[in-house]
């Protein structure tokens, strides 16, 4: 860090800038209340700074080496009050008061008066520069130039052309140049004040996006886990029913299947739904369901009916843990889907294949018996918009149809180098 950047940081953080800055903001807070308040007191302050002292000194009395003109008091104050009071109207008519108070300043020099309140017309052009519009300010380009040719002309007895053009440039230069600090100062200001509205607006944004994201997740992870335990059980309620009477064994076995179930889905809704809320005990670590889950998951739908045969090609156990999870929901809903459109004496066909940085995963169905036709789905359910959303944040499609002879063909491919954001 440079030494210009040291006393910079250590000007900044000086108490006094501090006392100066907080003075400063209230003033502004007081001004938004009080428009008219900090005018009035621009307009006090600069008649007793430079309007008083006129008032209170002999006249012809020399003041150094320009001696400024003592006039009788009402008409000294006349034009002191004509150069001042149209400072009031300096921040909602910057023009026309530039050019009310360089009137009067012409007028004035024109007669040959000099007044110390003359500092009036350096304000008008500061307030000019500030609060009027850019493409008027070349407007008071012809005045001021007949200003400083009154002024070079009326001292040049005093000092010489090139010194008072130098000290009339210097002080306009100055005039000009804080209102153009100013300016920009308070542009800034507003820009990042207005950055600070957006970046402000924009995390609000992105925290409704981020909730609504969670919600329909939570209802796709409740969709899965609800709709594949309630299908089967309902299918292993339906054949424990029927086989009470027959095979007793058989009943007992389906109620012992149903209770399996309920409690698997019970622990996956508490571990799913114990995130969502905050907890002063240990989190649950029970790990999401991966690859290796899926023979769990085929046994539960053998259990319902249906003949389940499945096989993977690669190494799909290494995948990630994401990748295992989104396979596993979509190979439950597929089969899920089967088992209610398809009825429990279907064969199903589930295959998973890691293709150099694909995952392949299909599931087939033979359809329902002839003779057994379970009502057909009206339409495209959630079930399988839940798996093109899973699909697609691994940069994945999923292709559901009819096969033809009959069935039903699902066909899922995520593309293992493209990580949800």
């Amino acid at each position: 860090m440079s030494s210009e950047d040291n006393a910079a940081g250590v000007l900044v953080g000086h108490p006094a800038v501090a006392r100066l800055f907080r003075a400063g903001r209230r003033l502004r807070q007081w001004d938004a209340g009080h428009r008219w308040g900090l005018d009035t007191a621009v307009v006090l302050v600069i008649f007793l700074m430079f309007g008083a002292p006129d008032l209170h000194h002999e006249r012809g009395h020399p003041d150094g080496p320009i001696v400024l003109s003592h006039l009788p008091t009402a008409q000294m104050l006349l034009l002191q009050l004509a150069l001042v009071l149209p400072l009031w109207w300096r921040r909602r008519a910057p023009l026309a008061t530039f050019y009310t108070v360089l009137a009067v300043f012409v007028a004035e020099w024109a007669g040959g008066v000099i007044l110390r309140a003359d500092v009036a017309l350096l304000v008008a052009v500061y307030s000019l520069v500030l609060h009027g519009r850019l493409g008027r300010l070349l407007w008071a380009v012809p005045g001021l130039a007949v200003a400083v040719v009154l002024v070079v002309v009326r001292l040049s007895d005093v000092a010489s052309v090139w010194d008072v053009l130098f000290f009339v440039g210097s002080v306009g230069t100055a005039a000009v140049a804080l209102g153009f600090a100013v300016r920009i100062r308070r542009a800034q200001l507003a820009v990042l004040r207005e950055r600070a509205v957006q970046l402000e607006f924009e995390r609000d944004q992105r925290s409704r996006l981020a909730a609504a994201n969670e919600r329909a997740r939570v209802a796709r992870e409740m969709h899965d886990i609800l709709g594949h335990s309630l299908s089967v059980i309902i299918t292993l309620a339906d054949g424990g029913a029927y086989a009470s009477d027959a095979a007793p064994e058989r009943g007992k076995e389906a109620l012992r299947l149903i209770g399996d179930a309920g409690r698997g889905s019970l622990a996956e809704l508490r571990r799913m739904l114990g995130v969502l809320r905050e907890q002063t005990d240990e989190p649950a670590l029970t790990p999401q369901p991966g690859i290796a889950d899926l023979d769990m998951l085929c046994r539960q739908i053998r259990a319902a009916g249906p003949r389940v045969e499945y096989r993977s090609a690669g190494a799909v156990e290494q995948l990630d843990v994401g990748v295992q999870l989104a396979a596993y929901r979509i190979a439950q809903e597929a089969l899920t889907n089967t088992l209610k459109h398809a009825g429990p004496h279907t064969r199903v066909q589930l295959a998973l294949r890691v293709d150099g940085r694909r995952l392949l995963i299909t599931v087939r169905d033979t359809g329902p018996p002839a003779g057994e036709r379970p009502a057909p789905p009206a339409g495209e359910g959630h079930g399988v918009v839940g798996m093109r959303e899973r699909a697609a944040l691994y940069g994945g499609t999923i292709t559901a149809g009819p096969r033809p002879g009959g069935g039903w063909s699902v066909a899922a491919e995520l593309d293992l180098d493209n990580k949800p954001s």
